[in-house]
């Protein structure tokens, strides 16, 4: 858009720019937002932000539009007195009587049970705050969207590096010579990527995509490798296999910062099977990995102390102590392990040519070995050694949901954690590298409740509502080993759910299973749509009511800046603000945008105030907690603690007198400090004079080999990013997953599962990464449903967010079912024509589009484009719904009855990451509809709510005409 600006407009105060954090997606790139008048005119990228320097995308660029959307929801609603969920009848209310109405609701159920209240958000940017208010508040019943987005990323790869991708790490596109890139949607760390991966090849750098569909990052890949959806881990472990057998990994790094040499006792009959051989060296009670392991000495032909001096250990071999008992280096188990796991046995589970793994390998093993960087930095190893230079192996990799979203996707994971570490690329020059706070103790400290005990009334929760397992006596169980948690999350069912399980909440509180809530409030979370497995279910849950006539899910509150078709189910509605009309902070507690040199941490400073009525779900969580007296937001006295939001940020401190609050930047009483110091005044206005961004560079010699670093150690620790000062090794073979599968075993003391997962736990908690198929097809006839089905987010738009901006729509105004025409042939049908895609949940009707850039037994689409007729102010006949469809009708979050249980959730059986890449399904070819273009399912159109901004004619006709519906579907049919 042109901005007819003059420069006497600059001088007449019409025109200003400020500085902000934009949030349009999980990416959060610094803008310099231009306002006229008042009025957003031009959103440009801020050059000095370290994330983006300058970059924008459409997303960016197009938040213009989002200011004044018609979806925007502007006054507090709640539903009218006789009418039904769903019909998104509502009327107007104060803020007031909305706070009333929860202060009212949640007194009584913090008094009564805190665990009848749960709290679910979305994409949102202050897991810290939401995640405070649900322990203080008492209840253990609060996820954020992680459980069903990337989970496996996350837990995979801190269990085994103390680090993940996305905000906690990346590669080093700077030094790498090899990119390979495994399931990454194109959108996905947006802007800086795309930067990256520009400068990388412009100095010849070589891209792999490991991906079923070529588009994105793919599409500029120097080899595109079309993979089966969820057969990752055979390749990663054919790869392992191939490095092994050449003999391309580095030895010395595995030996010094694993435990591929620790010494793995093999006694099946006994009770310490498969854990390490200890030295008997006293470990501090504080040392969640302590270093007591032994190592077989090469010279001396016995055991000694793990790292000790001179001693060059043995990795491969068997070995027999003077008992008789046999033990092993956990890199000679991963050897065994991958024995049998050839290119030859990958490409029969893969589709990837077995010449094409071999070459792969080859190609990442000499590039690493022949191909070293040094870097003249000395540095200082955990334990007290010297180092003149810093050393890397230029072999980068990145993934993503393409390879969590699978039920299977926590062994995947681990196996690329290890295929990166064998390689000798964590944390080294043009390999992975970690971001602050990361690296964590393997695993993290932070621990959930344990049981039920642990929720009172009137009483903070103890634990934390999200944590880290490192053993079964970390499981939120009940005395029959059951769960306790809304989700079932931390239970014997999905024991390392660090994210929760966000989208079992609302099948559990319908069913009541493990037990009955009465309020649910979900902010910015789209459950009655693409956030949502089984969505026509869902949808029919929310509103079904017991025999009694009362909903089976009593009270239902949703905070959103729009007009989802979640809103539609509300009882309350409580309008958010957008990014540009509040306050908020990317923190170090939370997920920051931290760089490889050092800490990074930004702040969102509003450039416009709310519109209309609406307020920041920020100010309403510390307004609740304030009101509901919680501990963490009223003095010794009860009195409010914070003035607001702003206030709260300023002066919060992780413990009184800690100095670590969420932000670290221009601490101290001046400003002064930095990191750690006390609360700031004049924090946010110093924060605005840098650009939004608070940016620290770390010495060089702590910013590589973070994990073994002491000086980044007992830095971390000073800043109390780690709780300890202790070497964080690798965990090739993870003693942790062996403890539960032990446990399982009947062989150790203490916590055993429910008889019925005796057989899941046993066989998922494998302390090696094994593939296996994931879980639904395991369970259904594969040949009644051939094809794999996936969804993608397109680099245009983030989620439903995006796809009701009125310039991102003439982008995408709908979407299609992409297929490879080997497909069509096979299904009878040619481009443009509409086809039935049916799974053993449900079904769609859509419009296909040929193409050969996807792997041939896979289908895919755009995610969320296809919308609910009439929700996010979009006219009922709009594209998006009439032409526009959504993959989510045809998923389910349970798996059929089965052994382990009859509601087990289509999730990882190890973290309860959701399983939306697992669904297959047939084709049929079909007769195109009428000549309006209607997809399939069609739900009654959702009305205009009070207080919206105004919109067409049109739409308010179509309602005023009488019509109810363009088309009206009935449940799925089980």
């Amino acid at each position: 858009m042109e901005d007819p600006t003059t420069t006497s407009d600059f001088e007449r105060g019409r025109v200003e720019v400020k500085n902000t954090t934009c949030y349009m997606c999980a990416c959060r790139c610094g803008v310099r937002v231009t306002l006229r008048d008042g009025e957003v005119r031009h959103i440009q990228g801020n050059p000095d932000h370290p994330l983006n320097h300058g970059v924008i995308c459409a997303k960016g660029s197009s938040g213009i539009m989002k200011q004044v959307s018609p979806a925007r929801l502007l006054k507090p609603l709640k539903r009218k007195a006789h009418a039904e969920r769903g019909e998104a009848q509502f009327e107007e209310i104060t803020w007031e009587e909305a706070f009333d109405t929860l202060t009212e609701r949640l007194t009584k159920l913090r008094a009564e049970d805190p665990a009848k209240f749960a709290l679910f958000t979305g994409r949102d940017q202050m897991q810290a705050l939401t995640g405070l208010f649900a322990k203080q508040f008492g209840t253990p019943n609060y996820a954020a969207h992680g459980g069903f987005c990337s989970v496996n990323m996350a837990a995979g790869m801190i269990y085994t590096i103390g680090g993940s991708f996305w905000e906690f790490g990346g590669p080093d596109l700077d030094r790498a010579k090899v990119f390979v890139i495994f399931g990454t949607a194109e959108d996905h760390h947006s802007n800086p990527m795309k930067a990256a991966l520009g400068k990388f090849k412009s100095r010849g750098g070589r891209v792999i995509s490991i991906n079923p569909i070529r588009t994105g990052y793919s599409a500029i890949a120097d080899q595109w490798i079309p993979i089966r959806p969820g057969t990752d881990g055979a390749m990663i472990l054919a790869l392992i296999h191939e490095l092994i057998k050449l003999g391309l990994y580095d030895r010395e790094f595995l030996i010094q910062y694993s435990n591929a040499a620790e010494l793995v006792i093999q006694s099946p009959d006994n009770d310490d099977h498969g854990l390490f051989m200890k030295s008997g060296k006293e470990a501090p009670d504080s040392c969640f990995d302590p270093q007591d392991r032994m190592w077989w000495d090469l010279e001396k032909n016995q055991p000694v102390p793990s790292r000790s001096e001179g001693v060059a250990p043995k990795l491969l071999g068997e070995y027999r102590l003077d008992d008789d008992t046999v033990v092993k280096p956990s890199f000679q188990l991963l050897k065994e392990r991958v024995e049998d796991f050839t290119p030859e046995w990958a490409e029969r589970i893969t589709g990837v040519p077995a010449e094409v793994i071999r070459k792969l390998a080859h190609e990442m093993g000499v590039t690493a070995r022949d191909h070293k960087i040094e870097l003249p930095i000395s540095w200082t190893d955990a334990w007290g050694k010297e180092h003149s230079s810093i050393t890397g192996n230029p072999v980068a990799f990145h993934a993503m949901r393409g390879l969590a979203a699978h039920s299977n996707g926590f062994q995947t994971i681990r196996a690329l954690s290890i295929l990166m570490s064998i390689l000798g690329t964590i944390d080294r020059p043009g390999g992975f590298r970690h971001r602050s706070p990361f690296p964590r103790p393997v695993p993290p400290c932070p621990k959930p409740p344990k049981s039920p005990a642990d929720v009172a009334p009137n009483t903070p929760l103890e634990g934390l509502p999200l944590g880290w397992p490192a053993s079964p006596e970390d499981l939120f169980v009940d005395e029959e080993g059951e769960a306790v948690r809304l989700d079932k999350g931390f239970s014997w069912e999905y024991p390392l759910s660090a994210h929760g399980l966000m989208h079992n909440a609302i099948t559990n509180a319908w069913r009541g299973d493990p037990h009955k809530i009465d309020t649910l409030l979900l902010f910015m979370a789209n459950m009655a749509w693409n956030s949502s497995m089984n969505t026509t279910e869902v949808r029919d849950m929310l509103k079904d009511k017991d025999e009694n006539g009362d909903y089976k899910i009593p009270f239902l509150v949703v905070a959103d800046a729009f007009a989802s078709e979640m809103v539609a189910f509300a009882d309350l509605v409580l309008p958010d603000t957008t990014y540009l009309e509040r306050y908020d902070a990317m923190s170090m507690l939370d997920r920051p945008i931290s760089e490889f040199d050092g800490p990074v941490d930004s702040v969102r400073i509003p450039v416009l105030p709310p519109k209309g009525q609406c307020k920041p779900f920020q100010e309403v969580l510390i307004e609740m907690g304030t009101r509901l007296g919680l501990p963490a937001f009223v003095n010794d006295k009860g009195q409010r603690k914070y003035r607001d939001y702003p206030d709260f940020i300023v002066n919060f401190e992780t413990a009184p007198g800690s100095g670590v609050g969420f932000l670290a930047g221009w601490r101290g009483k001046n400003g002064e400090k930095m990191m750690r110091g006390e609360p700031n005044r004049n924090q946010w206005e110093m924060y605005k004079q840098h650009g939004c961004v608070f940016h620290q560079e770390l010495p060089r010699a702590y910013q590589y080999m973070r994990n073994w670093n002491r000086g980044y150690l007992n830095w971390a620790n000073h800043h109390g990013m780690i709780r300890y000062a202790e070497p964080i090794s690798i965990h090739i073979y993870s003693e942790v997953l062996q403890q539960f599968r032990l446990a399982a075993q009947g062989k150790r003391p203490g916590r055993r599962p429910p008889e019925r997962l005796r057989k899941r736990v046993e066989t998922y908690f494998d302390p090696l990464p094994f593939y296996y198929e994931p879980l639904e097809s395991q369970l259904l006839d594969t040949n009644k449903y051939p094809y794999h089905a996936l969804t993608m987010r397109p680099m245009a738009m983030y989620h439903s967010w995006d796809s009701q901006n009125a310039w991102l729509r003439q982008i995408h105004t709908y979407n299609y079912m992409y297929v490879n025409p080997r497909v069509a042939r096979e299904c009878h049908f040619e481009d443009g024509d509409w086809i039935r895609v049916e799974s053993q949940w449900g079904k769609i009707e859509c419009m296909a589009r040929l193409t050969e850039a996807v792997e041939p037994n896979t289908i895919w689409t755009w995610n969320a484009i296809g919308k609910a007729s009439g929700a996010w102010g979009l006219s009922p006949d709009a594209n998006e719904s009439r032409q526009g469809f959504l993959l989510n009708h045809l998923i389910s979050e349970e798996l059929p009855a089965h052994d382990a249980g009859d509601h087990i959730s289509n999730s990882d059986p190890v973290t309860g990451q959701a399983a939306w890449f697992d669904v297959r399904v047939n084709i049929t070819r079909i007769a195109p509809p009428d000549s309006k273009l209607k997809s399939a399912p069609q739900f009654r159109p959702m009305g205009i709510l009070p207080g919206m901004i105004a919109i067409k004619d049109k739409l308010r006709g179509y309602f005023a005409g009488g019509k109810k519906a363009i088309g009206v579907t009935t449940p799925k049919e089980k």
